[in-house]
């Protein structure tokens, strides 16, 4: 299906487009109100001004595609709904659900966020500057890496469950991310010295923290649905699984990866050590990462490759 036919269909009265392949197609300013796109994949497309308003979006893909200026307000469903790397500049989020939606890497400044629901919602990398997020929640989201700048949080519910309210002698600067510091990465601090050998990876000598501590247990590479270890000969694989575990838990403590203080790796061979630290880089950038252990074991339960536990504070 291509863009005219979707129109043509619309503009008689049709509204559901299961499963369409409408890769990069341009919908442009186009009038899609009230719109079904269940499983539809939109990847790269155009959809600068479309309204979208009170859309379904189950399972769209909308990667990539540049919704710059979309009205996107009161969507009806968007579980599963991948939109990493699109472009959402300026667009009309009002009181969406957006819970668990993968926006990593999304460009959404300044967006309309306002009252919009962001509960477990992954903004690694993303780009929210200038965005109004005016009492949206975004209990147990991932913000690591995210470009708060200029944003205005007032009232918003935060990852570790804390309203989110601005110190007035900051806002006057005008610096609300370092409002948002402290906030939520207070209680954080990065310890390095030149008097002890420097970081050779993604880790830090040590971290400062105080408040609410969790302690995750070692994770192995176990898919919670099938409840068995998956990717047995590969350690990339299971590394990606070990490291979505941890995420599940600490969302579920009310943390993510950006209270991590401590880790610890114990793999079955160190020659794997190359192929792990590359995946957990993607999860604990140089500049903030954890401190970090690493060791080899003889043995590890259910023979898997690799096992991760770490600690993480929280307020």
């Amino acid at each position: 299906m291509d863009a005219e036919e979707l129109l043509e269909n619309y503009a008689m009265g049709h509204r559901h487009f299961l499963g369409e392949n409408l890769r990069g197609v341009d919908l442009k300013g186009a009038n899609l109100r009230d719109i079904d796109l269940t499983e539809v994949d939109l990847t790269g497309a155009d959809l600068n001004d479309a309204n979208l308003s009170n859309a379904t979006l189950r399972r769209t893909d909308l990667t990539r595609a540049s919704l710059t200026g979309a009205n996107l307000s009161g969507l009806v469903d968007t579980s599963y709904l991948n939109l990493s790397g699109a472009d959402l500049s300026g667009a009309d989020l009002r009181a969406a659900n957006l819970q668990g939606v993968n926006l990593k890497k999304a460009c959404l400044q300044s967006v309309n966020l306002d009252t919009a629901d962001l509960q477990a919602v992954d903004l690694r990398r993303a780009n929210l500057k200038g965005a109004s997020l005016r009492r949206a929640d975004l209990t147990g989201a991932n913000i690591y890496g995210a470009n708060l700048e200029d944003a205005d949080l007032t009232g918003a519910i935060m990852p570790d469950g804390e309203v989110y309210q601005p110190i007035a002698s900051e806002v006057k600067v005008g610096n609300q991310e370092v409002s948002l510091e402290k906030v939520i990465s207070m209680t954080r601090e990065i310890i390095n010295t030149d008097k002890a050998p420097a970081p050779v990876g993604p880790y830090n000598q040590a971290i400062a923290a105080s408040g609410k501590f969790i302690f995750v247990a070692g994770q192995i590479a176990i898919d919670p649905r099938l409840g068995d270890v998956v990717y047995t000969d590969d350690v990339v694989k299971q590394t990606e699984q070990v490291i979505a575990n941890l995420e599940a838990i600490l969302i579920a403590a009310g943390a993510t990866f950006q209270n991590v203080v401590k880790t610890t790796v114990f793999l079955a061979s160190l020659k794997d050590f190359a192929a792990v630290n590359a995946v957990y880089a993607k999860y604990f950038p140089e500049d903030t990462a954890p401190a970090r252990a690493c060791v080899e074991v003889s043995r590890l339960p259910k023979d898997v490759l690799v096992e991760i536990d770490c600690i993480a504070v929280i307020q």
